[in-house]
């Protein structure tokens, strides 16, 4: 039997899941023997695949009774996880707060406050990790006001995509699936993407995506050798990780754009990099990777900047 929805019913948070998986067809040849496609995520009512763990984070947060009496939701942020809690609090009535590095970029914050969500920003150079340690502090300074939901750490956030995400792109592509690529963050979609999969089919590869650089430009992507590993990432579930540069994922978020009318972030653009080099060395298949957000909170970025 399914595991129930979390706020199933509710008019607005049904309408998290169910995103289109799309075929490429200029950056990769249509006609090549193996498909490339992308799970297009920017569907989403908040504009990301951060709706998913977010949903399932805070619905097990309210059946476990830990936002009783007031207590905000907080949590450490790049900006989508933040935007998708903002979405969800708004729907729900739940006060939410994010700590988050002050050079997101300008349309993620303006979207928060939006939302009616407080923000605290944090020192850029300690990126994600400073603002990990901000809203540590913050909950153990007031906890009776804070409730810290630890995406990095919460077993929810690999739920949502072992229930949400792997059924849907095992259902899209009829099980013919033969690699998942993803980028990895939090790392919760390409481990519960890639749980439901090789429960499916164990032949099925896995492939996490990293920046080359310890300072780069791809928001929400992470070097896991240069960072606080989060608790839910275990890389024995992988069978490979790729190390893509920030301008290469920059220029294929162009010519996304202007090839196949897909506008992506950067994290979106490495993760295609990296599905088109794993396609590249095979003679068949089936390669399948997220697209995590729209472009269109990137624009006001470098990754626009020159093009």
């Amino acid at each position: 039997m399914p595991a129930r929805r979390p706020f199933a019913g509710h008019p607005w948070l049904d309408l998290i899941g169910g995103t289109p998986l799309v075929r490429l067809r200029r950056v990769w040849p249509e006609d090549a023997p193996v498909a490339v496609y992308v799970k297009v995520e920017g569907f989403n009512p908040g504009g990301s695949v951060k709706d998913r763990p977010a949903l399932y984070i805070v619905g097990d947060a309210v059946e476990r009774g830990l936002l009783q009496g007031g207590r905000r939701i907080l949590d450490a942020t790049s900006g989508n996880t933040g935007i998708a809690y903002a979405m969800i609090g708004a729907a729900l009535g739940l006060g939410v707060t994010v700590c988050m590095p002050s050079n997101a970029s300008l349309e993620r914050q303006r979207t928060l406050k939006a939302y009616g969500a407080e923000i605290i920003l944090t020192d850029p150079l300690e990126g994600t990790e400073g603002a990990r340690h901000a809203a540590r502090q913050l909950a153990q300074e007031e906890p009776e006001r804070y409730w810290l939901a630890d995406q990095y750490s919460n077993a929810a956030n690999v739920r949502a995509h072992v229930e949400t995400t792997g059924p849907e792109i095992w259902e899209q592509t009829a099980g013919t699936v033969t690699h998942f690529v993803a980028g990895i963050g939090t790392s919760g979609t390409v481990m519960g993407v890639g749980q439901y999969l090789k429960a499916r089919n164990p032949s099925i590869q896995v492939i996490g995506v990293e920046p080359l650089e310890t300072l780069h430009g791809l928001e929400g992507l992470k070097r896991m050798d240069a960072s606080e590993v989060p608790a839910i990432f275990d890389p024995l579930r992988l069978d490979g990780r790729m190390e893509i540069p920030t301008e290469e994922g920059y220029r294929m978020v162009h010519r996304l754009a202007r090839e196949e009318g897909i506008l992506a972030g950067g994290s979106g653009g490495a993760a295609v990099v990296a599905a088109l080099r794993v396609a590249s060395g095979l003679s068949r298949g089936v390669v399948v990777t997220v697209l995590p957000d729209s472009g269109s909170r990137y624009l006001s970025t470098a990754i626009w900047r020159d093009a």
